[in-house]
């Protein structure tokens, strides 16, 4: 959808969808949702900075565990090292990059029983933001930084349309809250999971929650918001 007011949707027309995740995931999101016809305007809330980090303490892990693709590339390259990935897209990325993965279910609560055992050595590239400590030493690799929503997201909060908001986090649904408190635009709530939607901390005209925390359920819930 052109980033302009004219072809935002208005009463009566099926809702939009305001995708506030970060890159690349957002554009990734943004083409599924359009291949089901959908108008979708992009407005990430956060950006993704890398930070400094021990490098060499990652390269001699005996094996590391991945709860976001934004980790990976901090890690150097796979090399056939094992890695317990939080979900099916992380683990994708981390094959994509030479791990030898083993994937969770989608979130922290069924990663927990893979991590259970491991011993030594195992180490946590993550965020300075997580939604849940796990049991094994973590190192901070980047921070998902917040940013304001752009002049085209706010044309279109201030229309009567309906809009879709998804979140796929608690941090993220209530930076997107915050940043959506003033909208004219009714908003209908796709989270990623129970914590997430108890993180809005607005109204919202409709809310639904993914069956698995991962992108394709958040997917089916935005299309079962969209009707």
């Amino acid at each position: 959808m052109p980033d302009t007011p004219a072809t935002f949707p208005q009463p009566g027309d099926r809702p939009a969808v305001l995708v506030t995740r970060p890159q690349p995931g957002a554009d990734r999101l943004a083409a599924v949702l359009r291949g089901h016809g959908l108008q979708v305007l992009v407005a990430p809330l956060m950006r993704v900075v890398a930070v400094a980090h021990d490098e060499a303490a990652l390269a001699a892990a005996r094996g590391l565990v991945f709860t976001s693709a934004h980790a990976i590339a901090a890690a150097g390259p796979g090399l056939g090292r094992p890695a317990i990935c939080v979900g099916p897209a992380t683990a994708e990325a981390a094959r994509r990059a030479g791990f030898d993965v083993t994937s969770g279910p989608g979130d922290a609560a069924g990663l927990m029983p893979l991590l259970r055992g491991l011993g030594g050595g195992w180490l946590h590239p993550r965020g300075v933001h997580v939604a849940a400590e796990l049991p094994v030493p973590g190192i901070v690799v980047y921070d998902q930084q917040a940013q304001p929503l752009g002049d085209a997201a706010r044309a279109l909060l201030d229309l009567a349309g309906p809009v879709i908001v998804p979140v796929m986090s608690p941090r993220s649904a209530r930076i997107a809250a915050d940043a959506t408190r003033s909208a004219r635009a009714p908003l209908m709530i796709a989270a990623i999971s129970r914590a997430a939607a108890d993180a809005w901390t607005t109204g919202a005209a409709a809310r639904a929650i993914a069956a698995t925390p991962d992108e394709p359920g958040v997917t089916a819930a935005i299309l079962s918001l969209a009707g």
